[in-house]
């Protein structure tokens, strides 16, 4: 029987051992702190395992047989206090932390036991917050009752009798960390929380576009377009969507949905309103465009060699966008595209959103950047090529291509130094990684479908495509001749096969087109345009390029790193320019390059007012501030260009259901073959029958001739009419708006020209209502 050593108890525990950098005494715990202990009150669960304990000598048995009052291994002296309804419990001078052997306290020492009560023999290290500087604080738990042994961290002090023990003993007790009092529940807490921040703008907004819709005057409309129609709530809930765009900003790269849904949003709010209020298909072009869908789904082929007046033999030769549109009007059954060609501009741009994500995450890890870039690009985006369009089902196509060819057609060290951290703008992102010459090769033959389709579908698309990876072959990077010589390939292929009648005649047309710069970067081809309405989209549009160019050149001056990486997207921008050398695709060349420089140009542009997280200087700071307040108020100053460019000349998009009878009417009643002689092809059903009527839309020419017209109509018309051929006038109200509104005819003309033809002798009015007027031509000798 060996010698008991009893444990010393004392108010302030036991002395520690003092800890040396050189060695430990053997079974002597060493206490660190780590740095998780300093930032975290949560205890740490070590790593290391306990270091092993020799064996305790026999001691003095209890009431159930445990031997108890041994001295411990490591020399720290063990005492003992009988529990309830046992012997004697032993304690033992050092404290393990839970699931360790060390405590992460600078030193700590064990005075006592806590009694654990009903059970048979337990030892129990008590832990209790150390009054004096050096120790832990206390981290342990409280036995339970009926367990084993229960060990902690701190510094046991005080002494307490176990309740049930005889006299004379004595047992530490510990105390156990007060729990925090939770905190009371209160209606307003859930709209405290950053997803009800975000959420009430969104609801705001909704209940404001929502009230305003049913009071837009759509059906007066006026000089001005729908501008002075939308209430002042329309205005208030667009404003409302860009404040609380701005806020989910902030936790953009943790909770990415949230700016997605406000883009979205905006999208719907700024170009669904004429798709669920218009009892009419918006804009002539796209009731020109259900007209071809119309004789598609009638005649069930197409004709690319038959000759049609007003242009229209090239979308025979260019079928495939009609043809996928023909598919979905018998897929949904119903009787025209006219049913849902209003929300084409809502369907493409919501389309168009995941295409210019993969895009922009290829070149930046900054979600706050790829999110303000693709707000920009839906607010600049006012050029109206986003309607049921050849152009715009093209570009979707051209956006999905290019997506592919920066993520995965990077070749293999071509890399450098854009995979280094150190290197990069803090908002960029490596290098995608490179991919094989096989890889690219079935990669190709994956986007050949795609590339015949925009062939298929569009004339000027596939140009910019190959004018697009033509500049990015001017990189290392990006140097893929194979796509680029393929998708010139299949461009060749079609134009000297289906389309070979126009391609043609264009090239027949560069002679005096190539090199005009100034002629073919000019919009439209007539005049100026006149009236407040057109004059104000005019300014609006040339705003909307200078601030989306400036914002963008200032972010490749100011962020060279960023543009070093991103440089796809700087050439992408600019590989359009050099079409302005080429042609002036009938007055609207200077809009297609600027749609297809948009994607670049909308990244740079918000580089410009999203800057660099991370950077500490003071420069960097001063950044921060400024960008502060710029974001919203160049968001809230693209958003009011953007009104005017796209709603200012609504007078010309939008026909009262009245007008389109006339004109049906019109066409009806008039003998097949008949020449249909009309101010300008903007407006709609000016396509209606295509194929049985001629068409001539007299004043779309050079403003020096229509003012020569306009001193006598009557024989101008006339004397351009074949000898026998059927002839008809037909003026409408959308008409007048389009000669003012594209300068084709100055301020009043309409109005005279309208009135000149309802004098002369050399017509007759067929019919006249406040939508239009009707005049059949009276042929020299009566008839």
């Amino acid at each position: 029987m060996q010698r008991q050593v009893p444990a010393p108890v004392t108010g302030s525990g036991a002395p520690s051992r003092p800890s040396t950098t050189d060695g430990e005494e053997p079974g002597e715990e060493t206490f660190r702190e780590s740095p998780e202990s300093r930032d975290s009150l949560e205890p740490q669960e070590s790593q290391e395992s306990p270091e092993p304990q020799e064996p305790a000598p026999a001691g003095v048995k209890n009431g159930t047989g445990t031997e108890t009052g041994v001295e411990a291994a490591s020399g720290a002296a063990t005492g003992s206090a009988p529990a309830s309804g046992t012997g004697v419990t032993s304690a033992s001078g050092t404290i393990p932390a839970p699931g360790s052997g060390r405590t992460s306290a600078g030193s700590a020492s064990a005075s006592g036991t806590v009694p654990a009560p009903g059970s048979g023999s337990d030892s129990a290290a008590g832990t209790a917050p150390a009054p004096g500087p050096g120790t832990a604080p206390a981290l342990g738990t409280a036995p339970a009752a009926g367990t084993g042994t229960t060990s902690g961290t701190g510094t046991a002090s005080g002494t307490a009798p176990a309740p049930g023990s005889g006299p004379g003993t004595t047992s530490a007790t510990s105390t156990a960390p007060t729990p925090t009092k939770p905190r009371p529940l209160t209606l307003l807490a859930p709209l405290r929380s950053p997803d009800a921040l975000n959420l009430l703008p969104l609801l705001l907004a909704a209940a404001l576009w929502a009230w305003a819709l049913p009071r837009i005057d759509f059906r007066n409309i006026a000089e001005f377009g729908l501008l002075d129609r939308f209430p002042l709530t329309f205005y208030a809930s667009l404003a409302v969507l860009t404040g609380g765009f701005v806020l989910t900003l902030r936790r953009a790269g943790t909770a990415p949905l949230w700016p997605a849904t406000y883009c979205a949003a905006m999208l719907f709010a700024l170009k669904a309103p004429p798709a669920i209020l218009y009892d009419n298909v918006r804009y002539a072009w796209a009731s020109k465009h259900d007209a071809i869908i119309s004789r598609l789904l009638d005649q069930g082929t197409v004709h690319p060699g038959t000759e049609l007046s007003g242009g229209m033999s090239a979308y025979d030769q260019w079928p495939g966008f009609f043809s996928l549109d023909a598919a979905l009007v018998r897929a949904f059954g119903v009787d025209a595209a006219a049913s849902f060609i209003n929300w084409a501009p809502v369907a493409l741009g919501l389309l168009t959103v995941p295409v210019l994500i993969l895009v922009y995450r290829t070149f930046s890890d900054d979600w706050r950047l790829v999110w303000t870039g693709v707000w920009i690009f839906q607010l600049a985006n006012w050029v109206g090529q986003d309607y049921l369009s050849p152009q715009g089902f093209s570009y979707l196509l051209y956006l999905t291509v290019f997506a592919v060819v920066v993520r995965h057609f990077v070749l293999p060290g071509s890399a450098g130094p854009l995979r280094d951290r150190s290197t990069l703008d803090p908002a960029a992102s490596a290098v995608p990684p490179p991919t094989t010459t096989r890889q690219r090769a079935i990669a190709v033959l994956i986007l050949l479908p795609v590339i015949a389709t925009i062939n298929a579908s569009h004339q000027l698309t596939p140009i910019m495509l190959c004018a697009t990876l033509f500049a990015l072959c001017l990189t290392r990077r990006y140097r893929n001749i194979g796509l680029l010589v393929t998708s010139g390939l299949v461009m060749l292929a079609w134009n000297l096969t289906m389309g070979r009648e126009l391609f043609l005649e264009t090239l027949g047309t560069l002679r005096e087109k190539a090199g005009d710069l100034l002629a073919n970067s000019r919009p439209g081809f007539a005049g100026d345009p006149t009236g407040p309405g057109p004059e104000l989209v005019g300014s609006a549009n040339v705003l909307m390029v200078l601030s989306l160019g400036g914002l963008a050149v200032a972010a490749v001056l100011l962020r060279r790193k960023l543009a070093r990486s991103a440089l796809p997207l700087v050439l992408a921008a600019a590989a359009p320019l050099p079409m302005f050398a080429v042609n002036d695709y009938g007055g609207e060349m200077v809009f297609r390059v600027y749609l297809f420089g948009l994607p670049g140009s909308a990244f740079f542009a918000a580089a410009a007012l999203v800057p660099a997280v991370g950077a500490a200087s003071r420069a960097a700071t001063a950044a921060r501030r400024v960008a502060a307040v710029a974001l919203p108020v160049t968001l809230i100053a693209m958003l009011a260009g953007f009104l005017p460019s796209y709603y200012g000349k609504e007078g010309m998009h939008y026909a009262p259901p009245g007008e389109t009878a006339l004109t049906r009417r019109a066409f009806d009643r008039a003998p097949e073959g008949s020449l249909f002689l009309a101010a300008t092809g903007a407006f709609p059903d000016a396509y209606y029958r295509y194929d049985r009527y001629e068409r001539w839309f007299f004043t779309e020419q050079e403003v020096d001739e229509n003012l020569r017209m306009l001193k006598d109509p009557a024989s101008y018309l006339a004397g351009g009419i074949p000898e026998g051929k059927p002839a008809y006038v037909l003026l409408t109200r959308t008409q007048g708006e389009a000669v003012i509104g594209e300068g084709y005819l100055p301020a009043g003309g309409f109005d005279r020209l309208r009135a000149a033809l309802k004098r002369s002798p050399l017509f007759e009015v067929v019919e006249e209502n406040e939508y239009g007027l009707v005049l059949r031509h009276r042929p020299a000798g009566g008839g």
